[in-house]
Formats: C-alpha cells, sequence, structure tokens
C-alpha cells in the first residue's frame, strides 16, 4: 500500500504517545527469561515487538495478553527446543535471540526480508558468540543463521560495538544466565550509548547484577543470576513521536503529545531540545509536549548519536530551516533497514530538499520557502524514512506518494491515523 501525502498547511488536536518499541521488546525478553509469572503494562504494538512476542513463544514462554497488559510466563534459561525462528525485519529481535538462541541445541532464523534485514551484517555478534564455544553457520554474517549452541562459555568476551550497540545488548542478556562470571570488552567504539543505558536500565529492573564502566566499555558480569519475575509499565516512544513534532514544527499547529517523560533515558527525547534550538515554540512538562509550530524554524548542528532514531525526522525539519543544519556522528544509520543516509537523502532530493552526505554526517541547506513535491518517493521498506517523508509531504507545494507505507507497522502502525487526527491531508492508495 501507498500513501499519498498532501501538503497541509495546519495541524490541531491532542495524541497519546505510542508505547515504547525499545522498552517493550526488552521487557518482553527479561519476563521471558524469568522463572515466574510477569505482566508488562501499556506494551508497544508494531511489527518488532509481534515478532518478539512471536519468537518467546516459539522457544516455550506462556503468552497472554488483553486490551491494556500482557502476562507473560517464562522459560528460565531453558528455552524449547525449537528447529526455526522467524523474527520478520526485526534487526535487535533477530539479535537478542540470537544470544538466547545458543542456549538451546539447533536453531536458525530464517530469512524472510532479503532486500532488508537480510542484508544487513552481525559478524560482530557471530564472533563474540564464537568466542563462547557457539557454533554459528551464517551467509557472510547475513541471514540465514544457524546456532547450535546449549552451553555457551562465559569467561573474557571482545565484542565490537562500531556497527551496532544491539551486539553489546545481546550479550548482556545472556550472561547473566552463564555458571562462569563474564568480563565483557568493548572494542573499537560503542554506537548508540543511550540504547545500552536503556538495556542496563531493563536488566536491573529485571534483579540482575552487571557493573559496567563510566564509558559503557567494560563490564562485569556475575554467572549463575536469575531473572525475577516483575510488573514493568512501558513509557511513551520518543522515537516515533519524533516525527509527529517535527510535522508540528514544520506546519502551523497546535499540537499536544501526551505520555513523554521529562526524565526517560530514550536518546531520542533530544528531538524536544533539537526543536527548541530550531526556535520551534513549544513546552514540555508533566510529560507534555506543547508545540505552537509557525512553520519557522533555524538551523542547528547535532551529535546524531545521542538520538539514533529521531535524526531523520530531525533532517525533515531541517530542510525547511533558514541555514545550513549538520547532523554528524551518525555512520550507524547507514547499517538500519536501508542505508538511511545515502538512500534517504535520494529521496530528498527527488522531493526538492537541497542535502549533502559525508560517511557519517548529514547535510542539509534549509528552503525555508518550501519545497516543490510532485513526486513518487521509494521508501526501501523502512519505517523511520516513511514517517520523515510524510513530514517534508506535509510542507511541500504538491502531494508526494510514498510507495509501500505500509512498512510503517515496524514500529508505529496508527503513525497515519494519528496524523489524520492531526488534521494531515494523507490517503491510502493501491
Amino acid at each position: 500500500m501507498d500513501v499519498i501525502v498532501t501538503p497541509t498547511p495546519t495541524l490541531q488536536g491532542e495524541i497519546q504517545a505510542l508505547s515504547s518499541k525499545n522498552y517493550t521488546t526488552r521487557y518482553l525478553l527479561v519476563a521471558a527469561l524469568a522463572e515466574g509469572t510477569s505482566t508488562i503494562y501499556y506494551p508497544a504494538h508494531s511489527e518488532d515487538s509481534d515478532a518478539m512476542r512471536r519468537c518467546i513463544r516459539d522457544l516455550g514462554a506462556i503468552v497472554e495478553e488483553d486490551d491494556e497488559k500482557i502476562v507473560i510466563t517464562g522459560f528460565g534459561k531453558n528455552p524449547k527446543d525449537v528447529d526455526q525462528l522467524d523474527v520478520g525485519n526485526a534487526g535487535a529481535v533477530l539479535r537478542f535471540l540470537m544470544a538466547i538462541a545458543s542456549l538451546a541445541p539447533d536453531v536458525t532464523f530464517i530469512n524472510r526480508y532479503p532486500d532488508s534485514l537480510g542484508k544487513r551484517p552481525h559478524n560482530d555478534l557471530i564472533d563474540a558468540l564464537g568466542q563462547m564455544g557457539v557454533k554459528i553457520e551464517h551467509n557472510e554474517g547475513k541471514l540465514p543463521i544457524r546456532i547450535q549452541g546449549v552451553a555457551p562459555k562465559g569467561g573474557k568476551i571482545q565484542v565490537s560495538g562500531n556497527v551496532s550497540s544491539q551486539f553489546l545488548s545481546a550479550l548482556l542478556f545472556l550472561t547473566p544466565l552463564l555458571e562462569e562470571d563474564s568480563e565483557i570488552e568493548v572494542l573499537h567504539d560503542l554506537k548508540s550509548k543511550v540504547v545500552v543505558g536503556q538495556t542496563l536500565e531493563v536488566l536491573e529492573q529485571a534483579g540482575i547484577v552487571i557493573h559496567a564502566s563510566e564509558d559503557l566499555m567494560h563490564y562485569r558480569v556475575p554467572g549463575n543470576q536469575k531473572y525475577e519475575a516483575k510488573k514493568y509499565v512501558v513509557q511513551g516512544d520518543y522515537p516515533g513521536s519524533a516525527a509527529i513534532l517535527a510535522a508540528a514544527a514544520v506546519t502551523n499547529s497546535d499540537v499536544i503529545v501526551h505520555r513523554l517523560e521529562e526524565k526517560s533515558k530514550q536518546g531520542e527525547r533530544a528531538v524536544v531540545d533539537v526543536l527548541r534550538m530550531m526556535e520551534v515554540p513549544l513546552t514540555h512538562e508533566n510529560g507534555i509536549v506543547h508545540v505552537k509550530g509557525n512553520g519557522k524554524l533555524k538551523a542547528v548542528e547535532f551529535d546524531g548519536d545521542k538520538a539514533t532514531d529521531a535524526v531523520l525526522a530531525m533532517v525533515a525539519a531541517a530542510v525547511f530551516a533558514e541555514g545550513t543544519s549538520r547532523f554528524y556522528d551518525v555512520e550507524n544509520l547507514r547499517y538500519k533497514e536501508c542505508d538511511r543516509i545515502t538512500d534517504y537523502l535520494n529521496e530528498l532530493r527527488k522531493a526538492g530538499a537541497n542535502v549533502e552526505e559525508r560517511q557519517a554526517e548529514i547535510i542539509v541547506h534549509g528552503r525555508p520557502e518550501g519545497v516543490e513535491g510532485g513526486v513518487e518517493i521509494n521508501a526501501h521498506y523502512d519505517h523511520r524514512v516513511i514517517m520523515a517523508l510524510t513530514v517534508v509531504g506535509l510542507r511541500a507545494k504538491n502531494p508526494i506518494r510514498i510507495k509501500d507505507a505500509h512498512h510503517v507497522a515496524k514500529s508505529y502502525p496508527i503513525y497515519f491515523d494519528h496524523l489524520k487526527a492531526l488534521g494531515a491531508n494523507v490517503e491510502w492508495v493501491e
């Protein structure tokens, strides 16, 4: 399904932020790794969190849910013997479960998205699990991936953080369950440190002890730990809300978004600060962001590694800012569902944006007068690209058509419903 986005000068109304995808997937996993029964309130409903639900069920967790909660009876450190797991297009779910699958005899992760997740490399995690005695068959680091585990060994483990922090997070979920104590050393650099902070926060809530160095590059993990069955409450999602807030910023708006905690550990919370730096009129108090946009924005410089999943939305806002914006330290965007630098900027250019790329930078020469639009755009099956391109369409001079926009469901299935509720002119077409 495609979406046609017709220029919309004014947005107005109130919405509840979606629940956080990152926290939901992590809570689902720690609940599955506990031996008792856990309850997760206000879980996210997206393709990623659905993939985690499906896979932990396959691995032996009992999962029951109603409108407001999920109740999970976990399998502890004894997942069921299962031949195959299907993570859909969810990279974080794949990587976390590659580690947990090493506790099972023989599991193959299948490749259902050869043009997206199927292209993404996982060598750094494969190397780390190999150091722990896990046998892995793979296609040059890509899916399909077969894991033969049963008794991974702790001890000294090295993992590169250059491509993704998800490889480290995967090891942090696994190592507390091993007999031996573990020491994890992160090599090179560590991308998305803020997201590692979310992993550590969730592990601590689940009763797991991990000693992390201040720079998050070294970890001591005592072995023989047990995940505790707990109650968890999922907070509102900043990465998805970033696109809504950017849409409000580039239009004449009076938009309120609820359930966005001021003290959240989500790095994408920085979108509020960046919009303030762009001189967008807004307030943020009591978990409520209120944007009274006038369509006038100033250029910014921002370290994108602090808010990886909000960068594309911020770039979309910068397309209409006065001056030249620079988003730096963003190379890890190249290793997502698509190359979120080259692929995204190519589509922005089609719509009329003036953008440049470096290996680890996005440079935006703002056009406060707007862009031409009137084109068909390929979002490369990427939910973040779809959301960000929609922001540009709202302020273009002519409608844009976004191909395969239904892939927004990976993280935000009701994104277009929320935009419509705020008055945006968007419609689904075959």
